[in-house]
């Protein structure tokens, strides 16, 4: 909703009427995320979590709940809505602790800026997940290590990070950036060690976090469960069916005011292609991994015989994981788990 303030109000509800078609779910966590929830005035994100109380039960008991915001736009009215609505936990999109580096990528807040969010939400009780990304134009190895050393001396629960991602139509696609790949994962293998040194698990290929402090909503993800999307863009998958929500936000309005489910794309994966993706999600817990004698893992045990001589997988006791080097080539991987497949190969049954 960020650029589109007049039409608040009206999304609101929308996303209230669009939770009503979905009467028989019931979710254990909650991500509000997508956009920048916290351009949200205090009042909106108060009425947006009182619906979701009414609706789905009491926000402060589910197992977790998360919202995601950035530091310029999280005051302590914020702050104080979000806590009185049961929000116990924040995602912070930082980036890097270089001024230079936030005002390349267009950000508005300063590491200042952040720093002040951070311990406001702390002092009222907030865990807090940190984004960093490396990998950005003009940042040296020593700028990386400096932003996870200034990010770590406050420790968060949980960090996610990212490398750069150039895409078409955004500011760095129109720019021609490219991405010095060598130097990002030199950064990515000293984060690393360092995360690992000063207590933090390696749960998932992005995601670090204290024992006990792994994001619950997403783990569910990665095991391939159910989770129930809403708004605009929003993906969400329910049984057998994934959809995707349009993302165009007067269809998506227009849609969901008709009384109509606001899916612009929808599938239900069968076969191998399920048993693919099942793969693949299971395979990004860094750790864990999937148990070797999964089905998935069966039916595609010729491409995991071959990644595994790459030194690409590995078995740790009974479950299959991402080696090492994996880690760092893991889209190559995942490429072996989606179509198109041969028509020969066959499903474990």
């Amino acid at each position: 909703m960020a650029g589109q303030g007049s039409q608040t109000g009206r999304y609101l509800s929308a996303l209230e009427r669009e939770a009503e078609l979905y009467p028989d779910v019931r979710p254990d966590t909650l991500y509000v995320g997508g956009g920048t929830p916290s351009e949200l005035s205090a009042v909106e994100l108060a009425r947006l979590l009182a619906w979701v109380g009414r609706r789905f039960g009491s926000v402060a008991a589910l197992r977790e709940a998360t919202v995601e915001g950035n530091p310029e736009s999280l005051g302590d009215d914020k702050l104080d809505a979000l806590r009185a609505g049961g929000v116990g936990r924040l995602s912070l999109g930082l980036q890097a602790s270089q001024d230079r580096l936030l005002k390349s990528l267009g950000r508005r807040h300063s590491f200042a800026d952040f720093a002040r969010v951070y311990r406001n939400a702390r002092a009222r009780g907030f865990d807090v997940s940190v984004d960093l990304m490396f990998g950005l134009p003009g940042q040296s190895r020593a700028d990386a290590r400096a932003s996870l050393d200034e990010v770590l001396a406050l420790e968060p629960e949980h960090l996610s990070l990212y490398s750069l991602q150039v895409e078409d139509r955004t500011l760095f696609g129109k720019r021609e950036v490219e991405v010095d790949e060598d130097l990002a994962r030199a950064v990515m293998e000293e984060s690393i060690d360092a995360l690992a040194a000063a207590g933090y698990r390696h749960y998932e290929i992005s995601n670090f976090a204290k024992p006990g402090k792994e994001s619950v909503h997403n783990l569910n993800y990665w095991a391939d469960g159910e989770y129930l999307g809403l708004g605009c863009g929003a993906a969400g998958r329910l049984g057998a069916e994934r959809w995707q929500n349009e993302d165009r936000l007067t269809t998506y309005l227009e849609r969901v005011e008709r009384g109509e489910r606001p899916v612009a794309h929808a599938e239900a994966l069968e076969g191998r292609e399920k048993l693919g993706e099942t793969l693949m999600l299971g395979l990004r817990r860094r750790e864990e991994g999937v148990p070797r004698c999964a089905r998935e893992a069966e039916a595609f045990a010729a491409e995991i015989a071959a990644l595994a001589a790459r030194g690409l997988l590995e078995y740790s006791g009974e479950r299959l994981r991402l080696s090492r080097e994996g880690v760092f080539l893991a889209n190559e991987v995942f490429r072996e788990f989606v179509p198109p497949f041969e028509s020969s190969e066959t499903i474990p049954q």
